[in-house]
């Protein structure tokens, strides 16, 4: 089957978010934190700036509630009193000239008093790093069967690795961007995204806005790869609230540093391995930890750990597994989905381990994968019976 948009994606003659003619269209723009954590004590604008000429938003503007609609309403849609992670949106611009918007950008100073911020998920947080609960921890997830303990106390060898995978861009060619525009009560937005429907949910939240007052369009997406998943949500709601306080369409694109610095990534993560086998290289026993950086807020880090712990014991047989997994709160930009969705960081984690393994007892890591390799009738770490 033919892709409906490959051809004219081949050619170069469709058009994105960004090149589509919207007369009398402002440009948007994000003023954000510069500062991993803290409260915000001012927001100065420059007297060099005629602002009367701006369409400025801030948290003040959003009439419904100041959150994003998701897995948990943690993540504000404009910061408030205190930012939670380095360029955390806290302002709104918009104006016709996209020259004089990126001069005002720098003509803005948000005052930031600066409190611990946590930065390595790896490390216990100190007491006045805690943000989160009572140990930052933003999600727990256990998976067991068999007698792990006993297993590990008897199995002849037991080997033990660490390994750590870092954040990850997208790199989809065509960078965030959305178009707004209210007409007879309906708010339109356009815009590269991956799941219209979160969009939706998201306006009905923090807008105040029934669905019939809502269209959510999805233009010609340059690749998404899970980076267009939730976060489209963000942005679709500031070019919303923009246009809906200038009474004019509003294009919010973000060019190629802001995306990358700005975005989520793949969750970086850190996977210990305690593996009990016998002389010839059977899996007797497997106890997992898998430790994934969630960053600043909640997004989809749930749904993303349960994936990497459903898969990190790999595709063998096994009668005693224990995994324990944690996804934890840190000052960065929160972290998403990306393709694989938590699994390629534990799938790298074993597929390595299983290495050491081999190097340990002298065998060939083939030979070592082809003696454990699940097979018919034999149960995954979760109970799923192979059939």
């Amino acid at each position: 089957m033919k892709r409906v948009e490959g051809l004219s994606k081949l050619t170069g003659r469709e058009l994105y978010v960004d090149d589509l003619p919207v007369e009398g269209c402002l440009w948007g723009a994000t003023v954000r934190s510069p500062a991993p954590r803290g409260r915000i004590r001012d927001v100065r604008f420059s007297e060099s700036v005629n602002w009367s000429e701006f369409t400025v938003v801030d948290h003040r503007d959003i009439p419904g509630s100041n959150s994003i609609f998701l897995i948990e309403e943690d993540q504000p849609v404009l910061a408030a009193d205190r930012v939670r992670h380095l360029h955390e949106p806290v302002l709104l611009l918009a104006h016709p000239s996209r020259d004089a918007l990126r001069r005002a950008l720098s003509a803005i100073e948000i005052i930031v008093d600066p409190e611990p911020p946590v930065l390595d998920f790896r490390q216990p947080p100190r007491r006045d790093q805690i943000q989160y609960g009572d140990d930052n921890v933003l999600k727990r997830l256990h998976i067991e069967k068999g007698e792990v303990d006993r297993a590990l106390a008897e199995a002849p060898r037991v080997v033990e690795g660490v390994y750590e995978t870092g954040a990850q861009e997208h790199v989809y060619l065509e960078t965030q961007g959305m178009l707004a525009l209210e007409e007879d009560g309906v708010i339109t937005v356009t815009g590269s995204m991956q799941c219209p429907y979160y969009i939706v949910d998201a306006f009905e939240h923090a807008l105040g806005r029934s669905a019939d007052t809502v269209r959510i369009v999805q233009a010609a997406t340059g690749g998404g790869f899970g980076g267009k998943e939730e976060f489209p949500s963000g942005i679709a709601l500031h070019a919303a609230l923009l246009s809906m306080k200038a009474g004019r369409p509003v294009k919010l694109i973000y060019d190629r540093s802001e995306d990358m610095a700005v975005t989520t990534k793949r969750h970086p993560s850190r996977v210990r391995h305690r593996t009990g086998v016998d002389g010839d290289g059977r899996l007797l026993v497997q106890d997992i930890e898998v430790i994934l950086d969630g960053g600043a807020y909640v997004t989809l880090s749930p749904v993303v750990l349960s994936r990497s712990i459903i898969h990190a014991a790999g595709p063998y047989a096994c009668d005693h597994v224990r995994i324990d997994g944690r996804a934890v709160f840190t000052n960065s930009p929160p972290f998403g989905a990306f393709r694989g969705f938590g699994a390629p960081q534990s799938q790298f984690a074993c597929e390595r381990h299983m290495d050491r393994i081999a190097a340990a007892i002298g065998i060939d890591p083939v030979e070592l994968r082809r003696i454990n390799l699940i097979r018919e009738g034999a149960s995954t770490a979760t109970g799923q019976v192979i059939r």
